[in-house]
């Protein structure tokens, strides 16, 4: 993974861009997003009326949100306009698909009173913005339950293609805190954990990380055989009995608005 520094605009079309490409493989690839996503999903409230699947992706955690309040209006948002045609085509016209970028959401002040989001904002560079949005959609006493990830994840693929960029650039914890913190909204719980994954060879952790969109290449950048060469014998060194390891740094946050 190579994530470039360049200017808001050209990033977010470029993220879109990688997500829209993913979209038909996502499902079968996103194995540790999924399993990261069961413990936000466990944390989630009894009941609500409105809710918001920020950076819903392909709609499966989309879809369960419908299933489990079959009450409420669910709307998925997504950046990449591929996953959002990946997930209507899949789940139909009872949820509303709406493309937009988490720090500037398309909908009115106090529209949702859940806000669930898995592995999402670390694609955001602006978490202040983001957050001074969360805070303005929701109603008075409304939740965001999130996922996202910190510095460290993906360090076994930086180490083994020597490259430090290849870690995601995100905020650390104290970071998340602090725009919380300036959004207005309070901060009820958080918690941080390490969540490793195996997999059998260089070529699935690669695969692991390109069929999920994680992957913003550098521009006609081309590998020859003797980097790919180097790489593995690199990643085989951290090789343990269960496989090849991939960390990530995860944080959940529980946020509320005040009533």
């Amino acid at each position: 993974m190579h994530l470039t520094t360049m200017p808001a605009p050209n990033w977010q079309a470029k993220v879109a861009h990688a997500f829209s490409r993913a979209a038909q493989r996502y499902d079968a690839l996103a194995s540790a997003q999924r399993q990261i996503g069961e413990t936000l999903w466990s944390s989630l409230p009894p009941s609500a009326d409105n809710i918001l699947d920020l950076g819903c992706g392909t709609g499966v955690w989309t879809q369960r949100l419908a299933t489990q309040f079959p009450q409420a209006h669910v709307t998925g948002l997504d950046i990449a306009p591929g996953m959002l045609a990946h997930a209507q085509a899949r789940y139909g016209n009872h949820i509303r698909w709406q493309q937009g970028d988490a720090a500037a959401l398309p909908f009115e002040r106090s529209t949702f009173d859940l806000v669930f989001s898995n592995l999402a904002i670390q694609w955001c560079r602006d978490i202040d913005r983001v957050m001074r949005e969360l805070q303005r959609v929701l109603t008075p006493g409304g939740q965001v339950r999130l996922t996202t990830l910190l510095p460290g994840t993906l360090a076994e693929v930086a180490t083994a293609w020597q490259r430090p960029e290849a870690l995601l650039q995100t905020p650390n914890a104290q970071a998340l805190e602090r725009a919380v913190a300036l959004s207005g909204l309070t901060l009820v719980d958080r918690i941080t954990e390490w969540r490793r994954f195996y997999y059998p060879d260089l070529t699935a952790v690669m695969a692991s990380i390109k069929g999920v969109g994680a992957q913003v290449a550098r521009p006609k950048a081309r590998l020859t055989r003797r980097e790919l060469a180097v790489a593995r014998e690199r990643f085989e060194t951290l090789r343990d009995p269960q496989g090849l390891p991939v960390s990530y740094h995860c944080i959940t946050l529980h946020l509320e608005k005040s009533s």
